[in-house]
């Protein structure tokens, strides 16, 4: 027996450390599998909220995109709906707030609205009252934000009214101005009603004065806008100050890349890389506002150098959200500082994308100065994104909105429909001429496709705003005879040399006047789609062709 016993506990303490030594490898494997996917994963941008538009910036052919004419979404499309004001306070007038007003005018001694049906007293704080409770009714994608008082119209029972509002479908505290003109009449208790309301911007005695030009006369035939501002805009150019100031300041400075004339999509991504690396760094990003815009944009179809970054994005948010300088105010104080100190600007330069955001966050210099002089692909601004800096740097969607002059001419054209209007988007241009991609889509967007696809979709005879790059504007005349439609070249005015966005953009430009250009028309058709009641897609409801052509659906 003892000899049984002295065979058998070597086997066992053999399969007990086998079995300890699998146990062990596994655990090592595993450890070492996690270690790799936690290296290797790279985290969606938040601003990617679907398969969509990831496949928009991860699909790169040779480290480039490919054209891509259709707008982003940017920080007002996909925030959170503000709930309360930037003050912290809930502004909107809401029947609740109505009513306590009402409430309060039953202390004050007024005349009887009966006394003189002839004429309508507009002071009368009554006449306001009913004119708020009629905009609740009628607009409720609206919240009414504050009233001017009423002033006289144009006839005895006319009341002209100016108020602020912001769409509730905008996911922004930016205000918008509308003034109507209201026809007040009596319900049989002689309280006030609303009989009839004028369309948008009718009520032209209740709208702010305009300033009038100091310039000497011009040519009569030639009609300039008078030189009024939107007062909720303000464009002007963050300013160091003192030489103490800027020596004492951080920043991060791009030279210009192969971005430059690149599509207005990839000079974005770019851009919010840059800003991402600056926060990621707690620099101050030094800003190129001139932007090239790509040939797929222009009337010309060639790259137009010159156009300031302003004219398509809000300035105003971003300085709000991010560290800025213009790059023409730095150069100004780098150079004044080197001329008037013996003490020559500390700068770090560096010449190659791959040296990441994570090598540079103890760097103390006062410059940290990007280079991109190497050829395509590597001199693109956005590698400096990619990789494992793709963990540290996230990119500033929320500090990007189109500009404010641009969503007045959406709100405008919303407005003009009474913000009760339905949309369809229609793509056609190259992509209808490529039957190779796209096979069915020149058919299937048709007018006469088009008559019998939105019928199902669309209610007749409602407002139909059409989005499209179709260039012939009496292609869609087949659809007037079934709704009311409307599309961008209807409001030519809106951008024409008698409206507060020339004026505007003009003072930008030094004077010289600005070209409505194609992605100005994308980003107003895209953002007036945005706030349609029903909203029909090409490639979702118009036609089987997928998006990105055959064989990608």
């Amino acid at each position: 027996m003892k000899e049984s016993n002295l065979i058998t506990d070597p086997i066992g303490q053999n399969l007990i450390k086998l079995i300890s030594n699998v146990c062990f490898s596994v655990f090592v494997f595993s450890v070492l599998t996690i270690t790799v996917i936690a290296i290797t994963y790279q985290p969606p941008d938040p601003w990617e909220s679907s398969r969509a538009l990831t496949k928009v910036f991860t699909q790169v052919e040779n480290a480039t995109f490919k054209t891509d004419t259709s707008v982003l979404k940017t920080g007002e499309d996909i925030a959170d709906p503000p709930q309360l004001s930037p003050a912290g306070t809930n502004v909107s007038i809401t029947e609740d707030v109505i009513e306590k007003t009402e409430m309060d005018l039953k202390n004050v001694s007024l005349k009887s609205g009966c006394e003189d049906i002839s004429m309508i007293n507009c002071s009368d704080p009554r006449v306001l009252i009913t004119i708020e409770r009629f905009n609740l009714r009628a607009f409720k994608s609206l919240s009414f934000l504050d009233y001017q008082p009423p002033v006289n119209g144009s006839a005895p029972k006319e009341c002209d009214v100016a108020w602020r509002f912001r769409n509730k479908r905008e996911k922004s505290w930016r205000k918008y101005r509308d003034f109507r003109r209201f026809t007040i009449g009596f319900k049989d208790d002689c309280s006030y009603k609303v009989t009839h309301a004028g369309r948008w911007h009718s009520g032209l005695n209740a709208r702010r004065p305009r300033i009038r030009p100091n310039s000497t006369r011009t040519n009569p035939k030639t009609k300039i806008a008078p030189a009024v501002r939107d007062d909720e805009i303000n464009d002007t150019l963050p300013v160091l100050g003192s030489d103490l100031a800027f020596r004492n300041g951080r920043y991060l400075y791009y030279s210009r890349g192969g971005d430059y004339c690149k599509g207005m999509n990839q000079h974005l991504w770019s851009f919010l890389c840059a800003l991402g690396e600056a926060q990621y760094l707690n620099r101050t990003f030094v800003m190129d506002l001139s932007i090239c815009l790509s040939s797929s944009y222009t009337q010309r179809n060639k790259d137009e150098e010159g156009k300031d970054f302003r004219f398509y994005f809000d300035f105003e948010h971003l300085k709000e959200e991010a560290s800025i300088v213009d790059e023409e105010e730095f150069h100004k104080d780098w150079k004044k500082w080197d001329k008037t100190q013996k003490k020559k600007i500390p700068v770090t330069k560096v010449t190659n994308y791959k040296v990441t955001p994570m090598q540079l966050k103890k760097d103390k210099n006062t410059i940290i100065w990007r280079q991109f002089d190497a050829p395509e692909p590597d001199n693109y601004w956005y590698r400096v994104c990619e990789g494992p800096a793709a963990k540290y740097i996230q990119r500033p969607w929320h500090a990007l909105w189109k500009s404010k002059r641009l969503m007045n001419i959406v709100t405008a054209i919303s407005g003009s429909m009474d913000w009760d209007f339905d949309a369809v988007h229609i793509i056609r241009g190259e992509k209808a001429q490529n039957k190779q991609l796209w096979p069915h889509l020149d058919a299937d967007t048709s007018p006469d496709a088009l008559v019998q696809k939105l019928q199902p979709a669309v209610t007749p005879w409602r407002h139909l705003y059409i989005a499209t790059n179709e260039p012939f504007y009496n292609y869609f005349d087949k659809l007037r005879s079934h709704y009311k439609v409307h599309l961008l070249d209807d409001y030519k005015e809106m951008w024409g040399n008698t409206s507060e966005w020339y004026n505007e953009t003009r003072l930008l430009n030094g004077g010289r006047p600005v070209e409505f250009d194609g992605y100005m028309r994308v980003e107003v058709d895209t953002e007036v789609l945005y706030r349609a009641k029903t909203r029909v897609e090409t490639f979702y409801n118009l036609t089987t062709d997928c998006k990105d052509g055959i064989n990608t659906c």
